[in-house]
């Protein structure tokens, strides 16, 4: 237990592998994207641009997870793991359902089958992990009394 004189630190742990995972994704979602957007953009568009979306997601929660003790990037830490799991439940879901609109692959697609799932259960740990690490509340700054 963290004496309470002293802040709790934010990036170990579960954290920190939560970090190093999404860290992971960004790249490997940027690679695929970016080689699938310059080879083949004119075959799957929407996939492939769906491929790039996620890649921005990733790195953008990544920063943001790291930067979350910091109420503004805790807000966009929300923001972008949110996204991630509404991106990848609806994408997701569409790729059974309308499986010719996504014959080629994207990072959510089948609720990332192409890297073991763990584009569903990701978002999951990052909201658990926002909640239960909320930024400490800024301290009030006592008011000078004008004499």
């Amino acid at each position: 237990m963290t004496p309470p004189d002293r802040p709790r630190r934010r990036m170990t742990g579960i954290g920190r592998v939560l970090v190093i995972v999404y860290a992971i994704m960004a790249l490997a979602a940027s690679g695929r994207s970016f080689v699938q957007i310059a080879e083949r953009f004119d075959e799957a568009p929407l996939a492939y641009s769906l491929s790039a979306v996620s890649a921005v997601v990733y790195l953008l929660a990544t920063l943001a997870l790291i930067l979350a003790g910091r109420p503004a990037w805790y807000a966009v830490a929300w923001v972008a793991v949110g996204f991630e799991l509404v991106g990848v439940l609806v994408i997701g879901t569409l790729s059974f359902v309308l499986p010719d609109l996504f014959a080629h692959p994207t990072v959510w697609s089948w609720f990332g089958l192409g890297y073991l799932f763990v584009p569903l259960v990701l978002p999951f740990f990052g909201l658990w992990w926002l909640i239960v690490h909320r930024p400490a509340p800024a301290q009030a700054v006592p008011a000078t009394v004008a004499a």
